[in-house]
């Protein structure tokens, strides 16, 4: 049956469904780099998170006021300071995630076609092909900037933040934060989606019964044909009912 044939690319539609969200996720949290700062009366943890967005940090002198005991100034796309790397990944997660709902969108369409049925498999393999090939397309954009950050801290590269950020020269040290962590959880989803979804082949059963159902259509004109050419009697037979 079709539910239990094809139960495979509807583990990938949850899969990449699962990989979107948390490629989302990952744009908006700001624990792309932990900064481990000197203790000062300003950063009052001594921990500064880095994100795409956004800088924070814990403090009980300067509170922004949509938070309790956190600060936080937003990083412009076209700011001198800002790194390549942040500014590429606002960009390539956005494209990302507008590539993987369309992609999204595409796997539910499929499904959709094979659990109600097509006339023919090749629209069926087709919208499987593209979706594929879209999970994959935005995989590689949200892994291009989520790995240009972590070598950026593994070789533990700093950012000149203006005065106005409170943020000091160079961290003491820096290490992977949890956005990039949850960003490569849900490429990896995605990647796995979209070879799935690649690798479709509509099943034999299935492929056979579309074969039948063609027949089926073009057999009326032929059984047509047949019946408006009246059929004649044997000689052999009519000589045998005369003896």
């Amino acid at each position: 049956m079709a539910y239990r044939a094809h139960t495979t690319q509807l583990y990938a539609l949850v899969l990449g469904f699962i990989g979107w969200t948390l490629t989302a996720m990952a744009l908006g949290l700001i624990q792309w780099r932990v900064w481990q700062v000197s203790h000062s009366d300003v950063i009052s943890s001594g921990v500064a998170w880095v994100g795409l967005w956004r800088v924070c940090f814990n403090s009980h002198t300067l509170v922004t006021p949509a938070f309790m005991f956190m600060h936080c100034r937003s990083m412009g796309l076209t700011e001198a300071f800002t790194p390549p790397e942040v500014a590429a990944g606002r960009v390539l997660m956005l494209l990302s995630l507008v590539v993987g709902l369309c992609g999204n969108a595409g796997g539910v369409y499929a499904v959709r076609n094979i659990y109600f049925g097509l006339e023919k498999s090749t629209p069926v393999r087709l919208a499987f092909f593209t979706t594929g090939a879209l999970c994959l397309l935005a995989a590689v954009m949200s892994l291009i900037p989520l790995l240009w950050n972590l070598s950026s801290v593994v070789t533990n590269q700093t950012i000149s933040f203006p005065p106005e950020f409170m943020m000091p020269a160079a961290p003491e040290s820096q290490h992977v934060g949890g956005g990039v962590m949850v960003g490569l959880v849900g490429t990896v989803l995605m990647i796995v989606s979209g070879i799935i979804f690649c690798r479709y082949r509509l099943p034999v059963s299935s492929h056979l019964r579309t074969t039948v159902r063609e027949q089926v259509h073009l057999d009326p004109p032929v059984q047509a044909e047949a019946a408006s050419c009246p059929g004649k009697d044997n000689p052999a037979f009519e000589s045998q009912e005369h003896l």
